[in-house]
């Protein structure tokens, strides 16, 4: 599968704090490829690098074939960007945030551009309201909404789910996993475990600077030693809870096993 970004050697400091240290990492076409980190372990630099926004001290990138140094315009055409907060103007209504948007991207229709965007989104009923009467979880999808005018290649979601309750995760969490469906080749950075669990093909961890792992879910789980299996009675978490008491029918919402049955677990002994 081709790869959609190259990431190779990439170094960046701020004074005398070494950020990035030789970051290195490909991200295949249509894939989910997760970055985990603490706060402060270079996350957002390396997506503000990549997205243009920020220059790296030495290294290289290259996004859909361009070079991020020397091809900064063709890139910027590639992508589209959503970073940790909403970015929608909440005076506006839905309709105009993206026909807005779809204006600066010199979009030919961007009223038809904005109707079909409301759609998928699932975001029609609420198109001439203003953005400031949305919820969390309605913002975000408008926010992702607006990052796919113009068809982007590639998406940036930094920590896409920060501040959302977990209803709003889990609408996005739907939408993150249409679009790779769909193609879109998507780079999501989150501190969130279970999120990236959930969503990426792909994990990379990133701690002191450097990536210190990266691969599947299975193939990471497998750095471990083989664990004893113990039999514990399973609670429900209370996110569970939470989504069962108000009503919610996601199917990510009902995977958890109902309390008091036996379910196997592992406690990371060696066996």
């Amino acid at each position: 599968m081709t790869a959609t970004i190259q990431v190779t050697d990439l170094r960046k400091s701020f004074g005398d704090n070494a950020v990035l240290q030789g970051v290195t990492f490909e991200v295949r076409r249509g894939e989910i490829f997760a970055l985990l980190g603490s706060n402060g372990a270079g996350k957002t630099t390396t997506i503000n690098i990549l997205s243009t926004l920020l220059a790296a001290d030495s290294g290289s990138a290259a996004l859909a074939g361009h070079d991020v140094a020397a091809e900064a315009g063709k890139v910027r055409q590639a992508i589209s960007l959503t970073g940790q907060f909403a970015a929608v103007d909440e005076i506006l209504t839905g309709r105009e945030n993206l026909e807005l948007i779809a204006v600066l991207r010199r979009e030919r229709a961007p009223k038809q551009v904005a109707t079909d965007l409301l759609a998928r989104f699932g975001l029609t009923e609420a198109a001439d309201r203003r953005a400031g009467t949305y919820s969390g979880g309605m913002k975000r999808r408008l926010d992702i909404a607006m990052s796919l005018v113009g068809t982007p290649e590639i998406i940036f979601l930094d920590e896409p789910t920060t501040g959302l309750d977990p209803e709003g995760r889990l609408e996005v969490w739907k939408t993150v996993k249409e679009l790779a469906d769909g193609g879109t080749t998507i780079l999501l950075t989150t501190q969130y475990l279970d999120e990236a669990e959930a969503l990426a093909g792909r994990i990379a961890i990133l701690h002191g600077g450097t990536i210190i792992a990266n691969g599947t879910l299975a193939e990471l789980k497998a750095m471990f030693p083989p664990a004893t299996v113990e039999y514990v009675e399973k609670q429900p978490t209370l996110e569970e809870i939470f989504l069962a008491i108000t009503g919610s029918t996601s199917s990510a919402a009902t995977t958890g096993t109902t309390t008091g049955t036996k379910t196997g677990t592992t406690t990371g002994k060696e066996a």
